[in-house]
């Protein structure tokens, strides 16, 4: 499903439509942009030393795949830089906002300039542009993306509610980003290099300390679960640390006692109804029964399912 359109469109905010390879000037006014893209015309592209711009420390972005770059590197060694960096000035240098990628590959090339539109902007803005830029283009990986909202609501004292407007996202999604913040840096590292879902994180977040979500992730990964297998594994994980002595069992699922087959009956015809994991915990007249569920869209069907109504 394709991501939500965010707030603002890139080509408000990287300077309009596309320039000449080799421009006749060494600036010219930026062409008139649609009203989607509008900017401001006394924006000009310049050319500037590459010697001169500096990446910034604002960028959430931190991973750069080699192979990428030299792709993109090869493009503009053929075709040149089509869409100018946006810059900052700092004293007779540049600082980037928009544009790290084009600026890595040309400096593999070797490039003596590249064509600029320079902007005075503050901290909160590049940071919003960055952020913008990034998921707009889908190139943030996740945890990227989640130090990113982190940043913007630490360092501006944003809640999550103004954060998501400014980059145009959900507030829920700003939230279950941040959520992924709470695993293990071991975990993190796996997740921001592909090794570990974000499906699989979701349902690890619910173990509350490291040594149980890295049991976890080594048990996935040694047994090539999948996302609801895992939910099954988190829910034995979850039910060893707070069952009394008596009813203790391995992670790997074996269960040391006999659950009662009623119980086991109304649990799996619970989970078959509702169609996600539900857990019945029972005692003596007295339980709890938990529902499992990923995403706002999953929370709503249920709800649908149970006849509750959201206003």
């Amino acid at each position: 499903m394709a991501k939500p359109v965010l707030g603002r469109g890139l080509g408000a905010l990287l300077g309009g439509a596309p320039i000449p390879h080799k421009p006749p000037a060494a600036s010219f006014t930026a062409p008139a942009a649609s009203s989607e893209t509008a900017t401001d015309s006394r924006e000009r592209v310049e050319r500037v030393p590459l010697a001169r711009v500096h990446p910034s420390a604002l960028q959430p972005r931190k991973d750069f795949p080699i192979e990428a770059l030299q792709e993109l590197a090869a493009s503009i060694k053929e075709q040149g830089i089509i869409q100018p960096l946006i810059v900052r000035p700092r004293g007779e240098d540049y600082e980037l906002i928009a544009g790290e990628r084009r600026w890595r590959a040309s400096q593999m090339i070797g490039l003596a300039e590249v064509p600029v539109i320079v902007r005075d902007s503050d901290d909160r803005t590049v940071l919003e542009w960055m952020l913008i830029e990034n998921l707009q283009r889908e190139n943030l990986n996740p945890i990227e993306e989640a130090l990113g909202y982190q940043e913007l609501i630490e360092q501006f004292q944003l809640t999550q509610e103004e954060a998501a407007q400014k980059v145009g996202r959900s507030r829920a999604g700003v939230a279950n980003a941040l959520r992924l913040l709470k695993l293990a840096p071991e975990l993190q590292l796996s997740v921001r290099e592909g090794r570990l879902s974000v499906g699989h994180a979701k349902v690890m977040l619910a173990l509350a300390n490291f040594p149980d979500q890295l049991e976890a992730a080594r048990i996935i990964s040694r047994d090539g679960l999948n996302v609801r297998k895992t939910e099954e594994l988190v829910d034995r994980l979850q039910h060893r640390a707070t069952a009394p002595a008596g009813e203790k069992h391995a992670a790997n699922g074996s269960r040391s006692w006999n659950r009662d087959a009623h119980l086991v009956d109304v649990e799996n015809r619970l989970q078959q109804r509702l169609g996600t994991k539900v857990a019945l915990r029972y005692r003596q007249g007295k339980g709890a029964v938990e529902i499992k569920f990923f995403s706002d869209d999953e929370l709503e069907r249920i709800l649908q399912i149970v006849g509750v109504q959201l206003d």
